[in-house]
């Protein structure tokens, strides 16, 4: 009989988040896969867990997998855990567990932490619908055209971000979506856990004031309004007319409208072609 693969969750960063079944299957498992087996070392000495370890992360997961399939094949008990929060949550393990499902080989998530839904819990955002959208693109141009996807969504959107890259994102996401309320979640469970609650500007703005940011963040923004707040659509037609009047470069006029709106550029863009077109 092949053995079990457990997804095991782990804690963001306070230790004392860890489950006791977790704790448990940890210890009996006969291996745990670790994203990095360094890192892994605090948390598996802290519950006393002294299973042997193997690294599988992103660069070696396609080599490792095949490996980690035979031992399955072979009996052996595996548990799969990242660095912190659930395993292939904009972490490694999906070839992996793709390659056990093909195998037939039992595959059990033991859930525990999650950062985009522990921290979308206190970012005082609507919680009834929510996207998670992982780490966006690292290039400009790329990262605008995944913005721009996003912003028709009406449900709370959620990203993962390092703190290298944080500010370029929420300048960015107030180019795509307008100066939307938002939240920016960082350092969560740990001890300078901190939540940055307003407009995406005023977020912004204060982590300009700072020489460094440190920390993991996740960023929430609330989805598109049904009616945008203070402009009708007839109020922005008629703006978009007046500036075609002037001759106002497109892009500059979607810009404009799109921060007295407070809805999308993208949205406001596809308004003006569509003026265009009918004049």
């Amino acid at each position: 009989m092949s053995g079990t693969l457990y997804i095991v969750a782990t804690p963001l960063g306070n230790l004392e988040d860890m489950t006791f079944r977790a704790v448990r299957l940890l210890k009996e498992a006969d291996l745990i896969a670790a994203e990095d087996t360094r890192h892994s070392k605090k948390l598996l000495g802290h519950y006393g867990i002294t299973t042997p370890t193997i690294a599988c992360h992103e660069y070696n997961e396609t080599a490792k997998a095949h490996d980690l399939i035979h031992r399955l094949e072979n009996g052996t008990t595996i548990a799969l855990i990242s660095d912190a929060g659930t395993p292939l949550i904009s972490d490694p393990g999906f070839r992996l567990v793709s390659q056990a499902h093909k195998k037939g080989i039992p595959i059990v998530p033991v859930p525990g932490c999650n950062a985009a839904v522990t921290g979308l819990s206190a970012a005082g955002l609507p919680t009834d619908t929510f996207l998670f959208l992982g780490f966006p693109p690292k290039k400009q141009g790329r990262l605008d055209s995944f913005l721009n996807d996003a912003a028709r969504h009406k449900a709370t959107l959620i990203f993962y971000e390092s703190p290298r890259r944080v500010i370029r994102l929420i300048s960015s996401a107030i180019t795509a979506f307008g100066d939307r309320q938002a939240c920016l979640a960082r350092e969560l469970t740990k001890q300078y856990e901190e939540f940055i609650r307003g407009p995406l500007s005023l977020i912004l703005s204060t982590l300009e004031e700072r020489e460094t940011i440190k920390g993991e963040c996740v960023l929430f923004i609330h989805g598109e309004d049904e009616q945008p707040a203070g402009l009708s659509l007839d109020q922005i037609e008629a703006m978009i007319r007046d500036g075609l009047n002037q001759d106002t470069r497109t892009g500059e006029l979607a810009k404009k409208i799109a921060g007295l709106a407070n809805i999308p550029k993208s949205k406001i863009y596809d308004m003006i072609l569509s003026l265009k077109n009918r004049s």
